[in-house]
């Protein structure tokens, strides 16, 4: 397995991915179709379903 290099998201972007998610997407698909790691996405949702921030 080959280490990517880091990549930075926007705000916006994490809330549509979340939004994503929310509406009853599967999570499988999202990470697939955008090319996600798991423990990014997985980040996203939980910081957003707790603080509603992704700082």
């Amino acid at each position: 397995m080959t280490k990517r290099d880091r990549r930075t998201y926007t705000d916006e972007f994490k809330a549509q991915m979340v939004k994503l998610y929310e509406s009853g997407k599967p999570k499988h698909e999202i990470m697939k179709e955008y090319d996600l790691t798991p423990t990014a996405f997985n980040t996203w949702i939980k910081r957003s379903q707790t603080t509603g921030s992704f700082k």
